[in-house]
């Protein structure tokens, strides 16, 4: 089995797919490095107890593997939680005729999502010859500039099914983006926070939207360079981008809220990407249409999202009510700890009952006047307003006959006092 594998297998899977196929490309490096026959079988042996009948198992296997990986710390910035993703893919429901785009894909886990979403909710695209070759050839796009992840990504996508992805190396905000603009559908994203590049590495079209060295900023104006008129996008960001005050920043919430429709803005909890990082992020959506159209933007102060929000990030409720779509019903009390099934129901009312949600609520809606007269100021905590309790105001008269009684009533105990002591 030893001599097999190694002699035969992996060759075998260095080709798969063809040898024009982004999966070959990937895998044309991979080597196999389990040093022992005995150590093999016991790998084998323990796989062999696993039902991989169903192709979600073996997805779920990968999955739960890049878990370790993530947990592990090697290469863990790359991974969003699915949860996250999971939430993201909901709200902007893919169809079978999207071209999606992850310009900084890591280990694929937006695009996996989405080809799940598009199997669960539209199985017809299966049985369709010209819906069929959509999924598998044209639908996903994924771009990375690490090796490694596009590796992972490949074989990701593969054990979900989807037989030859456009996964392929390119820096996203290099000047080798030729070509790509208005090309996609959908963008779903968590680019890359903090990092700055030198203006020479920069893509000259991009600076042209935005001038900034800032990589948040920059992913925000390719994203709107990708997607054709009409095309939506939901992605993270740093709250940075929602409230900074350089130039930059603002010329960017202008165009998002002035020249495209922002959709919503979601606050989420300051934990959700531990251990790695504790920066605080939200989710943007929006609509590219190169005419404006931004009339109310839906806000939702998510507080949790079923897990701790510390280091160990551990579940706090059972299987059956974690995630976008429990199978369980949440009662009150779980909704504090879960809010996601609840920022997907209220997002489906954004244009009906949630329109008259006060803003003490958890989501409210946010006229556009409003956000011009904040100067495009899109951090939650600028539009909501916290309930105060109103105070019992008594009228002066009674106050003061109030204290000249207990001023009587001292001065009778004191006299009482007086003669008990004489």
């Amino acid at each position: 089995m030893f001599t097999v594998v190694g002699e035969h297998v992996f060759p075998f899977l260095r080709t798969l797919g063809g040898d024009d196929s982004t999966y070959a490309h990937h895998m044309k490096d991979a080597r196999f490095t389990i040093p022992t026959a005995a150590l093999l079988a016991k790998v084998v042996d323990l796989l062999d107890q696993v039902p991989m009948e169903d192709r979600d198992t073996k997805g779920d296997l990968y999955e739960y593997m890049l878990g370790k990986i993530a947990t592990a710390g090697t290469n863990g910035q790359f991974r969003t939680p699915r949860h996250i993703i999971r939430l993201m893919v909901e709200m902007t429901a893919p169809g079978p005729k999207d071209v999606i785009c992850d310009p900084a894909c890591g280990t694929a886990g937006f695009l996996v999502a989405a080809g799940e979403y598009l199997r669960e909710r539209h199985p017809e695209i299966l049985r369709d010859a010209k819906q069929k070759a959509h999924f598998h050839q044209h639908a996903f796009h994924g771009f990375d500039f690490d090796n490694t992840m596009l590796r992972i990504g490949s074989m990701n996508m593969l054990l979900h099914g989807v037989e030859n992805p456009d996964i392929r190396y390119r820096d996203s905000l290099a000047q080798d983006h030729a070509g790509e603009e208005e090309r996609y559908t959908l963008v779903l994203a968590n680019p890359p926070f903090a990092g700055s590049l030198d203006y020479e590495n920069t893509a000259k079209d991009l600076q042209q939207i935005v001038k900034t060295k800032k990589t948040e900023l920059l992913f925000l104006a390719l994203f709107l360079r990708l997607l054709k008129p009409g095309g939506r996008a939901a992605v993270i960001v740093p709250d940075g981008v929602l409230f900074g005050s350089s130039k930059a920043h603002k010329e960017l919430r202008w165009m998002l809220i002035e020249d495209q429709k922002l959709d919503a803005v979601i606050s989420l909890p300051g934990g959700v990407f531990k251990p790695y990082a504790g920066v605080s992020t939200a989710i943007l959506l929006f609509t590219k249409t190169n005419s404006g159209g931004t009339d109310e933007v839906w806000f939702y102060d998510c507080d949790a999202d079923g897990w701790s929000l510390d280091d160990k990030r551990t579940p706090l409720l059972p299987d059956d009510k974690l995630g976008v779509v429990p199978t369980t019903t949440l009662s009150a009390d779980d909704h504090a700890k879960n809010n996601l099934p609840d920022i997907l129901a209220r997002w489906r009312e954004r244009d009906g009952k949630e329109r008259k949600r006060p803003r003490t609520a958890q989501s409210f809606c946010v006229p556009k006047a409003d956000l011009v007269a904040q100067g495009y100021d899109l951090s939650l905590n600028r539009y909501k307003e916290v309930v105060h309790e109103e105070a019992q105001h008594r009228p002066p008269q009674e106050i003061l006959a109030d204290l000249a009684k207990l001023e009587v009533e001292i001065q009778q105990g004191m006299k009482e006092l007086g003669a008990m002591v004489g």
